[in-house]
C-alpha cells in the first residue's frame, strides 16, 4: 500500500455522548498500536453531528459511527470490530471480510 494515500478515518459523534467518548478512546488506542507496529495508520478526524442538521438527522440513532474509506460501522463499541475494519481496509485482509464462506472442495 506504499505510495497510496490512506483512506479517511472519521468518527461521527456528539458532545456528552459516553459511547462516542468510548469509541474515540478505542480508536486512539488502535491507532497507537498500529503506529508501534509500523502498520498504515490514518489520521483520525472527529465530526460533531450536531454541527450539521442533516448529519444529525441521518446519524443520531447510530452514533458512534466510524467511517474508513468506503466502509462504515454504526454504534461502534467493539475493539475487535474496529481491528477487523482496519485490517480489511488498510491491510487488504480478504479473509477477515464478512461474507459467505465456501466449503473446501473434497
Amino acid at each position: 500500500m506504499s505510495g497510496t494515500p490512506l483512506p479517511d478515518l472519521i468518527l461521527y459523534g456528539r458532545a456528552e455522548c459516553g459511547l462516542c467518548d468510548e469509541a474515540r478512546e478505542l480508536l486512539r488506542a488502535l491507532l497507537e498500536e498500529r503506529r508501534e507496529k509500523a502498520l498504515p495508520t490514518p489520521t483520525l478526524r472527529v465530526v460533531d453531528i450536531e454541527s450539521d442538521p442533516a448529519l444529525e438527522r441521518a446519524l443520531f440513532a447510530a452514533i458512534p459511527v466510524v467511517e474508513l474509506g468506503d466502509r462504515r460501522l454504526e454504534a461502534v463499541t467493539s475493539l475487535a470490530k474496529l481491528r477487523r475494519l482496519f485490517s480489511e481496509v488498510l491491510d487488504g485482509d480478504v479473509a477477515a471480510r464478512p461474507g459467505p464462506k465456501t466449503a473446501p472442495i473434497a
